[in-house]
């Protein structure tokens, strides 16, 4: 990969020359030639300063998608040329779908021994950034993106119902958001998919989470289940997270449990997607 787009990369990422130079082991001076030399050869400005904040130009967003994808892709042509082939997956999953759809998949790719894994779970905006840094060949995502700046295809609509214990009265009813208000709401901590996907449909009803009688915010499924289990109080997740639950039942809500898209997302103009489709045909 040509070294000044490497350059380039490191301070889209950074958005600092000093820790670009650092991160590169160059100097500050030797990063800025490099910067300067690109855009003398694209003829056009790639980076700006509004007082002594460094931002991206349109054409910066242009050749990074471009750089990346080139980064990616030149990754591909050493294997190629070794005669190698990419035997150990770098998949990056958000919480539901690392914990609880993915595992069909991983086993049956661990089955042949030359096969390896590395499985990040974390949140989507960091998923995406670990695209953006060719630390993942594909991350399988419930959380929004941009579908011009990646690849994608759509992994499957998996059901968002509300869950309560078995002897519940909500149990297999449908109900109204109004049956719901007076009971204990036990949701995700801030920041993640579950909770932001039930956030919003709850206020494109008209409702918050403050019209319950009680909120608790927990991060663990497991303990969340174990308290709606026990009749404590009621919760929202996608269907794969209870489906081996003997003791919680579900109930339907116009509007809120509706099916959510699982994306599989990628660096765009890459073969990543190929390396996605023989991991996920597992599963």
């Amino acid at each position: 990969m040509d070294p000044k787009l490497h350059t380039f990369l490191t301070l889209c990422q950074t958005m600092n020359y000093r820790m670009a130079a650092e991160r590169l082991h160059l100097s500050q001076p030797a990063v800025t030639k490099q910067i300067q030399a690109l855009e003398q050869s694209l003829q056009t400005k790639l980076f700006t300063y509004d007082g002594h904040t460094l931002h991206k130009t349109e054409n910066c967003l242009l050749l990074e998608r471009y750089a990346i994808s080139q980064q990616y892709q030149f990754e591909e042509l050493q294997l190629a040329i070794a005669d190698k082939k990419r035997l150990k997956l770098r998949i990056g999953a958000t919480k539901t779908i690392g914990d609880y759809v993915l595992i069909d998949s991983i086993k049956e790719y661990l089955c042949d021994p030359s096969h390896e894994i590395s499985l990040v779970v974390d949140n989507t905006k960091h998923l995406l950034q670990m695209l953006d840094e060719n630390q993942l060949d594909f991350a399988v995502i419930e959380g929004t993106f941009s579908k011009t700046k990646y690849d994608s295809y759509l992994l499957r609509m998996e059901p968002f119902v509300g869950i309560c214990a078995k002897n519940s009265p909500l149990s297999g009813k449908q109900v109204t958001i109004e049956d719901l208000l007076k009971e204990t709401i036990i949701v995700r901590e801030e920041g993640s998919g579950t909770r932001r996907i039930f956030e919003e449909r709850l206020i494109a009803a008209g409702y918050e989470l403050s019209d319950f009688n009680r909120e608790i915010s927990i991060s663990s499924f497991v303990s969340i289940k174990a308290l709606v289990g026990s009749g404590i109080g009621i919760s929202f997740m996608y269907q794969s997270v209870i489906s081996k639950e003997n003791g919680i039942g579900t109930f339907a809500v116009d509007g809120i449990t509706e099916p959510h898209p699982f994306h599989v997302v990628y660096t765009r103009n890459t073969s990543a997607r190929n390396y996605a489709e023989q991991f996920l045909k597992f599963g």
